[in-house]
This record gives structure tokens, sequence and C-alpha cells, in this order.
């Protein structure tokens, strides 16, 4: 974990800028033994305040970013501010070049079979240097995990990439660490093999930092999101309202 953390909503944040980011996991890569990073965001913070397990494994993360301008802003409100926005995206669009230069190979798991294929490819592509030691798609069964985790170790992967949905990627980590081998940093990376593979789109980083990503998003995928952005994480004022009357308390 960085020095300064930040309690927010039961939630430990690391107050870092991208590239202090970098330069941490640049140190843990070359350090023995692995640690795992996250980026959090809304609807996150919900289900960690109606699932105690999921939020002790989010928590036992080693490096833990906000993935969003409204915690940056609560973060803010409630006198504990956040100096930006790091999404889990950000930050491995950011380590690939470092590790392109450092030749650390890395690995991709998750998406589907041909999204992570074609983002693999696009990736070498656009990072000369870049050395992907394995890639695998995200949906295999229970009793596949250890299997697959030993495939990542065998692969000599130093760093792990995972694009899986929340909770099943941080347990998939809790529940293999030892056989992850020579891997230094995990790092769950949400749609980011999609993006990579030019099957979906980032909203425009204006929208970004005005705390709308949710609704470029939603646009793309109303059906799948509506539900999520506009019924779930409104539990979010919810846990800030709680917390407003904890510090006035």
């Amino acid at each position: 974990m960085s020095p300064d953390r930040v309690q927010l909503f039961g939630c430990p944040f690391d107050a870092l800028r991208l590239a202090e980011a970098v330069d941490l996991v640049a140190r843990w890569v070359d350090g023995d033994r692995l640690r795992q990073g996250c980026g959090v965001n809304v609807d996150q913070l919900v289900k960690m305040d109606g699932d105690p397990a999921f939020a002790a494994t989010v928590n036992a993360c080693d490096l833990i970013t906000a993935d969003g301008m409204p915690l940056v802003w609560a973060s803010r409100l409630l006198g504990r501010g956040l100096p930006e926005r790091l999404p889990a995206i950000d930050l491995f669009e950011a380590l690939l070049p470092r590790c392109a230069r450092e030749g650390w190979p890395i690995y991709l798991l998750g998406a589907e079979r041909a999204v992570v294929d074609e983002a693999a490819a696009r990736l070498v592509r656009g990072t000369p240097g870049l050395r992907i030691a394995g890639q695998r798609d995200g949906w295999f069964a229970l009793e596949d995990e250890a299997a697959i985790a030993e495939e990542v170790a065998s692969s000599g992967a130093r760093l792990l990439f995972v694009g899986i949905s929340s909770p099943k990627k941080e347990e998939f980590v809790a529940r293999n660490r030892r056989r992850l081998g020579e891997v230094r940093f995990v790092l769950g990376v949400g749609g980011a093999f999609d993006i990579a593979a030019g099957r979906a789109r980032r909203a425009p980083p204006w929208l970004g930092r005005m705390g709308l990503e949710w609704a470029f998003r939603l646009a793309q995928e109303p059906r799948r999101l509506a539900k999520r952005y506009l019924v779930d994480d409104a539990a979010f004022l919810r846990l800030l309202a709680r917390e407003l009357v904890s510090r006035q308390s």
C-alpha cells in the first residue's frame, strides 16, 4: 500500500496520482511477493456495503484507487481529498509502456476468447517491445481455477491483468495467490480488453472529468446497465449521507 491512505465509506483509498501509482507498481514488480491492485467505483462501494466478505477482499488489496469523479468529489466534501480519479484502465494503459521498457512479460485473463486474442494482438502492435506471455478468456468454472493459475505461473508473467467482473476477479486472486508463480502484480481492469480490442469505446476524457462517464456507457449498453446506474448505484447517496452524519457526530 502507499504511505497515504484515505478512509472513505469503509474503504481505504490510496491518495496517488497516475505517475505515482505506476512508480509504486514498478517497485513491487522488482520485489519478492505478489501485490494486488483494484480500482473501486460507486457500484463496487455499494456492493461492498452489503457484502462484508467482498469488502474484506477489496480492503486487503495493496493498491486501491478511486475509479470515478463522484468518489473524488465525495472525498473533498468529507475533508479527505483524493488528488484525482484513477480508473484501473488508466493504470493498465500507463503500465504497458513501462512493461515494454523493463522487459516484464504480462498475462491477460478475461473477456471472450476472440476479444482477448484481438486485444493482445493490438496491444503488441501499439506498444513496441511489449511481451505478452499468454492470454485466456474469462469464462471458466470454479474447478478450473487452479489449472488456470498454474498456466499463468508457467508463462513467466510478472504482471497479470484480469478483465473479469467483480467480485469474481477478486475472489479468483484471493483463492489462487500461491499458485501464480512469479507474478508480482495483479490488477483488475474491468472492460479494458473490450476497449483494447476495439469492441467498445471509452468516454471522452472531458466526460470522465465531469463525472459523466457512466452516462456514456449507459448510452452504449442501456439494457445491461440501466438498473445498475439508475437503481442500484442510487444507494451511494445513502452511503454519503451516512458518512456526513458520522463526520458531524
